[in-house]
């Protein structure tokens, strides 16, 4: 017997009826052998860390562009926090910590640089359209290694394209948008626990709100130092799954609404605040200009991202403007448009 066969029989002694066994994954868009040691969950967890994707992460923007301080969060820094919290979630309810952890890792390998703004603009002159979720699938389906993909398991990409919730519900009542599996829908609740609790505490940290701006009803919901927020709502998770015997995640009525009036103080007085709209109105200039610059001059696009027809200009241009950082999109918007120095020889 293989550590990875006895890590399967282990899951299947330990983990609760509903979770979600390695050993029954619906499997791969192209089959491949499986290894010794990891299952195929570890394997997808695994091969998105070490992408190039993954390590881009750290110089995207979470909502602070190009922030000053060290302390402000990134999307790589995001993507760990919703991990963390989805692995406390899962470990507590006997689910699939690996699964929901790869999950969790990928679920925002699509997003653009500069935030939502970026995604904004893509979503606009893009003739496809756009949404990161969906580049997320397509970067581990198709983008990643060279036009190969990671391969990864089903599960796991149906926890990423859907994860995403924009202002819409939480836990939607049709269950139409939710995963199929009970560790990907770990993963869509964390994202929104993460989410609003961090980017409250950078936009108290940047001076764009006070601490006593937060609504006080949400307040005594919830509590008041980030640490007793995520506390409560991780609780709320685990006990309101619990108690409904896990037909899907659950979260109480009182917590829901308390979050849903944090993420509506949050747009109003941070993503849509004019010290954040000021910032992102120059970023997407930049993108806009960056777009059609590649569009006349398709072969400046790097060669691994002619994977599909190149008649389709617009689609490898917008795969190539998703993947770049925040500060290589304005290295070479400076590079392309701004007056250089002259180099005398």
């Amino acid at each position: 017997m293989t550590i990875r066969s006895q890590t399967e029989e282990y899951e299947k002694l330990l983990l609760h009826p509903r979770a979600t066994l390695s050993s029954q994954s619906k499997g791969r868009l192209r089959p491949e052998k499986e290894g010794d040691i990891r299952t195929c969950f570890q394997r997808d967890r695994d091969r998105i860390i070490h992408s190039k994707s993954f390590r881009r992460l750290k110089h995207k923007t979470q909502v602070f562009l190009a922030p000053k301080g060290d302390h402000y969060r990134t999307r790589l820094t995001h993507v760990l926090e919703v991990a963390q919290i989805a692995r406390t979630i899962s470990r507590a309810l006997r689910l699939n910590e690996d699964l929901t952890e790869a999950i969790a890792l990928a679920h925002d390998l699509g997003h653009t640089p500069f935030g939502h703004a970026g995604e904004a603009v893509l979503r606009r002159i893009h003739p496809g359209g756009f949404d990161h979720y969906k580049q997320s699938l397509r970067v581990v389906d198709i983008l990643e290694r060279n036009g190969k993909g990671l391969n990864l398991t089903y599960e796991v990409r149906n926890g990423i394209v859907t994860h995403s919730k924009g202002k819409g519900e939480i836990i939607p009542k049709d269950g139409k948008h939710l995963a199929q599996t009970l560790e990907g829908q770990v993963v869509r609740v964390s994202d929104i626990i993460a989410y609003i609790n961090h980017d409250l505490d950078d936009a108290l940290r940047a001076g764009v709100i006070k601490r006593s701006d937060i609504p006080r009803d949400v307040v005594e919901v919830i509590g008041e130092r980030y640490s007793k927020r995520i506390d409560t709502m991780v609780k709320d998770v685990i006990y309101s799954t619990i108690n409904i015997d896990y037909k899907h995640i659950n979260m109480s009525a009182e917590v829901t609404e308390a979050i849903y009036k944090l993420r509506d103080f949050l747009f109003e007085h941070v993503y849509e605040s004019e010290q954040i709209k000021k910032e992102f109105k120059k970023a997407e200039k930049i993108l806009i200009d960056l777009y059609q610059y590649y569009l006349d001059h398709i072969n400046e696009v790097p060669h691994d991202l002619h994977i599909e027809d190149i008649d389709d200009k617009h689609r490898v241009v917008c795969d190539f403007i998703a993947g770049m950082t925040d500060r290589y999109a304005l290295m070479t918007y400076e590079r392309l448009f701004m007056p250089q120095e002259w180099q005398a020889l």
